[in-house]
């Protein structure tokens, strides 16, 4: 079966100590939710730098990445149907960025 990243680009995480117990359950319930298409839960992203010919940024670009999870799945399709359950997507907090992992 195919594999997909999922890429999150997200604003800020939850400031609140509340909140951020509620975002981790809908993340922990998401990721349940997902069964074993989840091959590989990822993790969050620290600062990013982005590498072009013209040099390193230090902010991580226009859109920088908060995180990875690749997941299996039918098709690129069924891929983005089980991205709109991220819990930034249904709070439009942020987005998922889902892309095919081609092996080489």
């Amino acid at each position: 079966m195919p594999k997909y990243m999922f890429v999150y680009h997200r604003g800020s995480r939850p400031e609140t100590e509340e909140a951020q117990k509620a975002a981790r359950e809908a993340w922990d319930k998401w990721y349940t939710d997902m069964g074993a298409a989840v091959v590989d839960g990822g993790g969050y992203a620290g600062m990013s730098k982005t590498v072009s010919s013209s040099g390193v940024a230090d902010n991580g670009g226009a859109n920088p990445v908060s995180g990875l999870t690749i997941v299996e799945a039918a098709d690129h399709d069924a891929a983005c149907e089980m991205a709109k359950g991220c819990p930034v997507v249904i709070d439009g907090t942020g987005s998922v960025e889902v892309a095919e992992l081609i092996q080489l």
